[in-house]
């Protein structure tokens, strides 16, 4: 005689069986990753530093994969409209960010809710740090100065000198009120909306002074139509071997850097994660992406997606207090 299962067992088994049932069909969902064309966004306009490096990688990037890789430009809010968006596409790796770390600054520069909310120390994944890019004084040549002093006198004889930035809040907002606060001089702070509109602004010389990652500055540091003054890192850029940093001057305190990072929305799969982070690390490897990265003034960095996560803790620890301590706010 046939026995039967009570009925808690057989609704046990049940769901056991429809769960082994779904095991396959979800490791060949995650194994098909990507299924289509990935989108790569970056959250400031295009010809700036990060979206010279997304550019390059995403080239690389695309054969790598098996899809094509696609960069989408959503600037606005130092960084957040583009990060709000990421954080909400769904979770399969095909929608990734490509951002610096203006993106960890800004929370603490901007209104509440500024980017839709997005928290972007819960709401995104740490992928991997692909890139750094140092950040330079640069000066139009009108101004007449060739090093850091020259252009701290020409500051001290045009009381609100104007000195340009890619935004409020970005790194190079920061340099600027670090060597305000160093050296004592009465400067006065305009933001642009990225890289690409403060550097024509430089050129332009409706700034004289403009702080600006090397990524978005290069060719015109190249061509003498902007003069590099000095390095905000402690040591000097094999970018730009001939500049000193500030500190090198005399101008101590002026310690900034911009790092790019790539990340994912925050329920993307670990095998996701893993598998963008080792593509990734082999693409900046390469020596023709290491030489055009180089060549746009970004080096190469790599890493595990833990070192993304260590740079963004630190950042924002630490912008978070020179933010108080300077007083930047959103305007």
């Amino acid at each position: 005689m046939t026995r039967l299962l009570p009925r808690s067992r057989f609704l046990m088994a049940l769901t056991a069986l429809a769960a082994a049932a779904c095991f396959p069909a979800a490791a060949q969902a995650q194994a098909a990753f990507p299924s289509r064309t990935v989108t790569l966004v970056v959250p400031f306009p295009a010809g700036g530093g990060p979206d010279l490096a997304a550019r390059i990688i995403a080239e690389k990037l695309g054969p790598r994969l098996g899809q094509s890789v696609v960069v989408d430009n959503k600037p606005g809010a130092g960084a957040l409209i583009g990060a709000g968006f990421v954080a909400k596409s769904n979770p399969d790796g095909h929608t990734l960010l490509l951002t610096p770390n203006t993106m960890v600054i800004s929370p603490h520069v901007l209104a509440p809710g500024a980017g839709g909310g997005v928290d972007v120390q819960k709401d995104l994944a740490p992928v991997i740090a692909p890139a750094t890019t140092p950040l330079v004084l640069v000066a139009h040549p009108s101004l007449g100065a060739t090093n850091l002093k020259a252009a701290m006198d020409a500051a001290r004889k045009s009381p609100g000198l104007p000195f340009g930035s890619a935004g409020n809040g970005s790194p190079m907002h920061f340099a600027g009120e670090m060597f305000k606060r160093s050296t004592q001089l009465d400067l006065l702070h305009v933001p642009y909306r990225g890289v690409a509109p403060s550097v024509t602004a430089a050129l332009s010389g409706e700034v004289k002074l403009l702080y600006v990652g090397l990524g978005g500055a290069v060719p015109h540091i190249k061509s003498g139509k902007l003069l590099p003054l000095a390095v905000t890192e402690a040591r000097r850029s094999e970018l730009l071997p001939e500049v000193p940093t500030a500190t090198e001057q005399g101008v101590a305190g002026v310690e900034v850097n911009a790092w790019y990072g790539v990340f994912a929305p925050a329920a993307t799969p670990a095998a996701t994660i893993a598998r963008l982070n080792r593509e990734i690390n082999e693409v900046v490897r390469l020596p023709e992406v290491r030489e055009k990265l180089m060549a746009v003034g970004i080096e190469v960095l790599g890493g595990s997606p833990q070192v993304l996560a260590d740079f963004m803790r630190a950042d924002h620890q630490r912008y978070g207090t020179l933010a108080r301590e300077l007083n930047i706010k959103a305007d």
